[in-house]
Parts: C-alpha cells; structure tokens; sequence
C-alpha cells in the first residue's frame, strides 16, 4: 500500500511559524515521524509539500497515475480557499484523509470553512502533529478492511 502525504504552504516553516498555535516540532523532524508512522502501518509513504496551489493540483493528478493507494493532507490555507484542490481529490477519486494540527473550528471565521472536507473520508483537526499518524493508522485500517 502506498501513501502519498501532502503539506500546504507554510507547513515547511513548522516550528519557525506561531509556535503557539503548531508547535515547535519543525517539518523535518515532521517528515522523518511520517516516514515512521507509515512504516509502522505497513504504508509506503511519499512526502510532498508545496507552497503552490497549482503543483498541489499536479502532484495530486500524477497520484492517479502512480496508483497511490490514499492521501494524507494538511491542505494549510488552502483549506478555505481551494476549489481547484478539491476538483482534483474528487476527479482522482484516491481516498483523502484531511489532517489540520490546529483546531481550525476554534479560529478565525475564515478558517471554518473546508472545501478539501467535501471530498475527505475523514477529518482529523486539533490533534497537533499527531493527528498525521491517526489519519495514516485510520487510512491504513480502512483501506486494508476494504480488502
């Protein structure tokens, strides 16, 4: 089973960016605790961060064609603004889990809203990095009882 992980803009600046809010752990120690977490899930994993909406849309559409098996996606900003994002979860149709390390319900107006949640199977929000490893474990689980 092959995971493709995808961090939006900003996530590259963890532990640098509002440690209040997302933590100190910076994004490579992030990176190294997603290749961990898959492994321990039996998850082929490919990371993949971008600070642009449109090689978001491009990494997602080639996932199509590597035969990745699900994603795992901390959209960042592009939660609440994307269509063009959620047009490419939809028209690929790879199982989607939306991760968020804050808990965006508690936030700004603007944050409540998610167009990447109306094509996710689940939505993890709150958890702070550890929400990464309950969507790779629950995507893991989901797809191998689907057999």
């Amino acid at each position: 089973m092959k995971f493709l992980i995808i961090n939006g803009p900003n996530i590259n600046f963890l532990g640098i960016r509002e440690p209040g809010i997302y933590g100190r752990t910076t994004y490579a120690d992030l990176c190294g605790l997603l290749q961990g977490w898959c492994a321990d899930a039996g998850v082929e994993c490919e990371l993949f961060q971008s600070n642009h909406e449109g090689a978001i849309v491009d990494r997602i559409q080639q996932a199509y064609f590597d035969k990745v098996d699900g994603i795992v996606m901390n959209p960042a900003a592009y939660t609440h603004t994307s269509v063009a994002i959620l047009d490419a979860l939809k028209a690929t149709a790879i199982p989607t889990v939306e991760v968020h390390i804050s808990d965006v319900s508690k936030r700004e107006a603007f944050r409540q809203h998610s167009y990447v949640s109306l094509a996710a199977r689940r939505t993890i929000v709150g958890h702070g990095i550890d929400g990464y490893r309950e969507g790779i474990e629950w995507l893991a689980a989901e797809l191998k009882q689907a057999g």
